[in-house]
């Protein structure tokens, strides 16, 4: 039983012994407001229809009854209703004792669960851009915190390879191309389709103006712009597998993948399987004629079908065209068994931008009306744009931010930031150039991951790589701090890791908040896990920080005279960092050993 599972009982016999009723209801405790003494808070309100008294003398009852039944409860404080409860000395080391001593720190046990984690989903015209690593960073992070959390997990990437945007970028290569190669250009191979995606669309811009000149309007001009109509037409080709076609699609997307290689080795994320629309985009008509069949689809006078799901408070939606074409919705069901048949999963976690909100809510509404075992376990990660200081971003102007440049600034950024507070001295040049990486790219994913992902946020460099306040590299920074407090304990011979307890007669004020925050780790864990979001663990991260950075102001470590305390503080700091080092890890993240 834990000291909170321990005190919950407490109050429950408190209100059996004291008011002679039973407590039916789950009983929470929050942790006490820094102003007050007190490590947990129990709340009198809402229940004083039972004590039938006010609710000063509801508390002080309560714990009166705690300090004589439950040991770990040394003292208490009332502020009207709110019972403020002080552990005692021994409840302390007993909570650092089990988490220090616990193995798999940080790893819930498994529960025996799949989840597929789909993130990433990029097009195969484009490099990837600022919106993308948001994707990247959440999708990695929530697998990693779902593995934590006891799941076997499958990051998966579906990439977009095919359609009318792919066929733009071939077009235009075809015009201006003169068979340049990402070896002849210097470019990375996703850079160079993304230029001609870029030219096509300069050059439908130039088409249509020459047509509206000629007499055209703007909406005829836009459908007969010649440039348009190639494409249109090799998509056709495509779809009947046209040699020639085929053939330039393989080798462009060969290049594209390639560069998308070296962006995902950068960002640090990866995946277990990769699906591909090429493969998947006639997948679903099956399902259409199952559904028809169910009565979940019906047919209209057209031939095309379509789903009701007025009474779910959405409308009526096409899932196969009266000639038979599929559209999103169809492939999307098809590929969402295809995911079943290969994995068994128990959920699958759709990382992909909120303005395809209705769309998931329309998929997975179908998928459980069809009876799918994995229907209930169908999660859409909705996540808000990416802003920057200078405005939106729009790929086929070319105005987007471009993933690999950014990750560069970054690490440029932290390079200059780093000389200029003197914090690499004693390195070698490589081991300036991989602390800048660290910083950089942590620094990055930090300041995406913090914010809560349904949100809306706007991305600042500057503010991101700062060594104070909420960022990654003031974790990063207190992390390195404590590394070289054990590498001095290691040189002076302190025996931290065989700790005695028994020899440790009181904990200061600092380092029992240090303890309770540590003791919160795997709930935060779990909290995370439940909601899909990183955030949580950021937040966690940045508390802790803090929580350590007072610990070691306030109290001194090698200078204390009682050797016991020197190894508790020391073991105090060890958990501490290895407690950074995980939650980091659980957001993609690497903490540097020294700076």
């Amino acid at each position: 039983m834990t000291i909170q599972q321990s005190i919950i009982k407490g109050i429950q016999d408190a209100f059996q012994s004291i008011f002679n009723t039973e407590i039916d209801t789950e009983l929470s405790l929050a942790p006490t407001r820094k102003e007050f003494e007190g490590t947990y808070t129990f709340v009198v309100f809402p229940y004083l229809k039972l004590s039938k008294t006010s609710p000063e003398n509801t508390a002080k009852l309560i714990g009166d009854f705690l300090v004589e039944n439950v040991d770990e409860v040394a003292d208490f404080n009332v502020v009207k209703g709110f019972l403020n409860l002080v552990l005692n000395q021994q409840s302390w080391l007993s909570i650092f004792s089990k988490i220090y001593q616990k193995p798999n720190w940080g790893e819930l046990p498994s529960n025996g669960q799949k989840v597929m984690v789909e993130y990433s989903s990029p097009n195969t015209n484009k490099p990837l851009h600022l919106g993308h690593l948001r994707n990247n960073f959440l999708g990695y992070s929530v697998a990693e915190i779902l593995k934590a959390n006891g799941y076997e997990v499958i990051k998966a990437n579906l990439v977009n390879d095919r359609g009318i945007h792919i066929c733009k970028s071939m077009v235009a290569y075809q015009h201006f191309g003169n068979g340049e190669t990402p070896e002849s250009s210097g470019l990375k191979g996703d850079h160079l389709a993304g230029k001609y995606y870029v030219l096509f669309d300069k050059e439908y811009k130039r088409q249509i103006d020459d047509l509206k000149t000629s007499g055209q309007s703007e909406e005829e001009a836009k459908k007969n712009a010649p440039i348009l109509l190639e494409a249109q037409d090799m998509l056709r080709k495509w779809e009947a597998g046209d040699p020639e076609v085929v053939a330039l699609w393989k080798q462009m997307n060969e290049w594209v993948y390639e560069g998308f290689d070296e962006t995902y080795r950068k960002m640090g994320v990866d995946f277990d399987k990769f699906y591909y629309e090429s493969d998947t985009y006639l997948l679903g008509k099956d399902i259409v004629e199952e559904g028809l069949q169910k009565g979940v689809f019906f047919k209209k006078e057209n031939g095309s079908v379509w789903v009701d799901l007025t009474d779910e408070g959405l409308d009526e939606k096409l899932v196969l065209r009266g000639d038979g074409t599929s559209v999103y919705i169809t492939q999307d069901m098809g590929t969402a068994d295809l995911k079943y048949k290969d994995f068994h999963i128990d959920k699958s976690v759709y990382v992909v931008g909120n303005e395809q909100d209705y769309h998931f809510d329309v998929l997975f509404k179908i998928m459980q009306k069809l009876g799918r075992p994995y229907g209930p376990g169908l999660y859409h990660l909705s996540y808000g744009m990416v802003d920057l200081p200078s405005g939106k971003m729009k790929s086929r102007e070319g105005t987007v931010v471009d993933a690999d440049d950014l990750i560069q600034e970054m690490i440029e950024t932290a390079e200059r930031h780093t000389k200029e507070l003197g914090k690499i001295e004693g390195f070698t040049e490589e081991q300036a150039k991989e602390l800048y990486g660290i910083l950089g790219l942590g620094a990055l994913k930090f300041f995406l991951l913090k914010v809560d992902p349904k949100k809306r946020m706007l991305f600042n460099p500057q503010e991101s790589i700062e060594f104070q306040g909420f960022t990654g590299p003031f974790i990063q920074y207190s992390h390195a701090r404590i590394a070289s407090i054990l590498r001095k304990a290691d040189q002076i011979g302190v025996d931290y890791k065989n700790l005695d307890f028994s020899t440790i007669k009181h904990v200061e004020d600092s380092e029992s908040s240090l303890i309770f925050l540590l003791n919160d780790f795997e709930k935060k864990i779990k909290l995370a896990g439940d909601e899909y979001s990183p955030s949580i663990i950021s937040q966690y991260l940045f508390d802790l920080a803090k929580e350590y950075n007072r610990f070691y102001a306030d109290l001194p470590i090698f200078s204390e005279e009682n050797p016991n305390v020197v190894t508790f503080r020391v073991a105090l700091s060890e958990l501490t960092a290895k407690t950074i080092k995980k939650g980091m890890s659980l957001l993609g993240i690497q903490v540097p050993e020294r700076m």
